[in-house]
């Protein structure tokens, strides 16, 4: 079962992981972006971390939901609402327990995620955080190892595609032969599961 202390572990690993990354998430996002990604992100997930050591929500979705609104408060761009909707959805499909199974929380991660396309309007292939979000989901139920697997491929697949949503749709074919930013930190943050696993 996971409790409240993984997903402030999950929340602590996300913001040491894109600590570490900030400035390759930023490089990636400089050909087709704002060049912020990673500093945005950087300064949200510090800013989640703070808020969860001030507030100590105390379940699993308390987590999610105030990680998810301190990010939306906190990240400019479209980073802040993606994410903060996806962890924001999660939580609040997680509800009051106090503890969740791992096939709880990724009926719960499926919502979230699904929201995100609904905001974003975004579906696999049009060069998005979905592309790697989605598959690590499906993957989510054999292990966070293969989510981890799933994730890391579905970002670097992105690469070859043209972008169909955002920033770097307006780019065209210029878009083609860069990793999307957003797949690229999205797959650390389904990475991070296994540090706060201990896997």
């Amino acid at each position: 079962m996971l409790d409240t202390d993984f997903f402030r572990r999950w929340m602590a690993a996300t913001a040491a992981s894109v600590d570490r990354e900030a400035e390759r998430l930023t490089a990636l996002d400089s050909p087709i972006g704002d060049a912020d990604h990673g500093s945005n992100l950087q300064r949200g997930f510090t800013a989640v971390v703070a808020t969860l050591d001030k507030e100590s929500p105390d379940t699993p979705g308390a987590v999610l939901m105030t990680a998810g609104r301190q990010l939306i408060s906190t990240v400019g761009g479209a980073s802040g609402p993606l994410y903060g909707t996806l962890l924001r959805r999660t939580g609040k499909a997680l509800g009051d327990a106090a503890e969740v199974s791992e096939e709880q929380f990724t009926d719960a991660l499926r919502t979230g995620v699904d929201a995100v396309m609904a905001l974003g309007g975004a579906a696999p292939g049009d060069k998005t955080m979905i592309d790697a979000l989605v598959p690590a989901v499906d993957a989510l139920e054999f292990s966070f190892a293969r989510a981890k697997t799933a994730a890391e491929s579905g970002a670097e697949a992105t690469t070859p595609l043209q972008a169909r949503k955002g920033r770097a749709s307006y780019l065209g074919e210029r878009s083609i032969g860069h990793q999307d930013p957003g797949a690229t930190s999205a797959s650390l943050l389904i990475a991070a599961l296994v540090e706060a696993a201990g896997e």
